[in-house]
């Protein structure tokens, strides 16, 4: 575009270097001849005719030329209005690229600075934009007040007191000695009937607890099992204030009472959401994968004998990533330094199921 400009803007310079020594009268007969013919092929078109932002440019470049006392017999194929509407495009566009190379206003902020503050305030939905401010002046970090809040209004962050607090996630991580979690789950017996099986288990510890075995879950039953929980609890009841668990309608009014009795507050997760009890589910799905899928079970009395032996595997011997590998019940040992006369001694347990390994004396 910018090129076809120059060579027009060229080529009718030369136009007018040959037109230069020619007479009056010459230049006098050529201008009404080209009017004339200028006449005839506006009455034979009647679709206005296309130009090119070059050709704009170069009619407003030679009309800006010519008088304005002059410019009213002049004959366009455009009006003088629209001319006058090309010229101050062309200007408006040279100052826009001019304005390219500018940023008026105050420069933006570090987008260290605005990562630091998006981090202070998700991290701490009670903090305001002057708190987030005062906290990053108290590091040495000298920016105005009104930036944290535009920091902050961009990112779509509400003010303080309608900002949203932590995660469900957060929060069973910080109040996880105070949480204990608790579901149902089934198990499909030999005999084509179906037991169901209530656990609990402590978040900070993991450990677990097999509360009992049946296969009808009545008020009664799960009220009882809520007794012998509070007793198994005794020692350390008081740290407990959280009991997680989801909507299931076999957890009674009556056991809510139990449990609220003791200071004990319900958290009930939401609709559909298994990952609210993520450490619930995943004791179920490890004890799934590793007892109940690869063991034939008789009977009930069967199940909780089982049940009792990966209780006890799993409080004294399995691994928790959660506990730096160790179990619930026990710390890591020293590290072994005789690694020449390293010896493993297998226990098996459940049948043979699971595995255990000690060191060989």
């Amino acid at each position: 575009m910018g090129l076809r400009l120059v060579y027009l803007t060229i080529n009718r310079l030369f136009g007018w270097l040959r037109l230069s020594p020619r007479s009056e009268s010459w230049k006098t007969a050529e201008i009404l001849l080209l009017r004339h013919q200028l006449t005839v092929l506006q009455r034979q078109v009647e679709a206005r005719p296309k130009m090119s932002w070059a050709d704009r440019a170069l009619i407003a470049l030679l009309l800006n030329v010519i008088p304005k006392r002059h410019r009213g017999g002049l004959r366009l194929i455009v009006t003088p209005q629209t001319v006058l509407r090309w010229h101050r495009d062309i200007v408006a566009r040279r100052w826009a690229a001019k304005s390219r190379h500018k940023r008026p206003g105050r420069p933006r902020a570090h987008r260290s600075i605005g990562a630091s503050v998006l981090r202070l305030a998700k991290e701490n939905p009670g903090w305001g934009y002057r708190r987030i401010h005062g906290e990053l002046a108290g590091l040495g970090i000298v920016m105005a007040p009104s930036t944290v809040w535009e920091i902050l209004t961009k990112a779509g962050l509400p003010p303080a007191p309608r900002r949203a607090g932590p995660t469900w996630a957060q929060f069973l991580h910080a109040q996880a000695q105070a949480i204990i979690a608790t579901d149902f789950f089934t198990v499909d017996l030999l005999d084509g009937t179906s037991a169901y099986v209530l656990a609990v288990i402590e978040h900070a510890t993991r450990r677990i607890r097999i509360l009992g075995v049946t296969a009808h879950p009545d008020n009664a039953w799960v009220t009882q099992m809520a007794r012998n929980l509070m007793m198994d609890l005794d020692g350390h009841v008081e740290s407990i204030k959280f009991l997680l668990r989801d909507r299931d309608t076999k957890f009674t009014a009556a056991f809510d009472a139990v449990l609220g009795d003791a200071g004990i507050r319900i958290l009930r997760s939401p609709i559909r959401a298994p990952r609210a009890n993520a450490i619930m589910e995943r004791w179920i799905g490890g004890c799934r994968r590793e007892l109940t899928d690869r063991t034939l079970i008789c009977n009930q009395q069967h199940l909780l004998r089982v049940l009792r032996d990966y209780q006890t595997h799993h409080n004294s011997h399995r691994p928790h990533r959660a506990l730096g590998q160790a179990a619930p019940g026990k710390p890591l040992p020293a590290a072994v330094t005789d690694l020449d006369n390293l010896r493993l001694r297998r226990h098996r347990i459940v049948s043979g199921v699971i595995n255990e390994y000690t060191l060989a004396s």
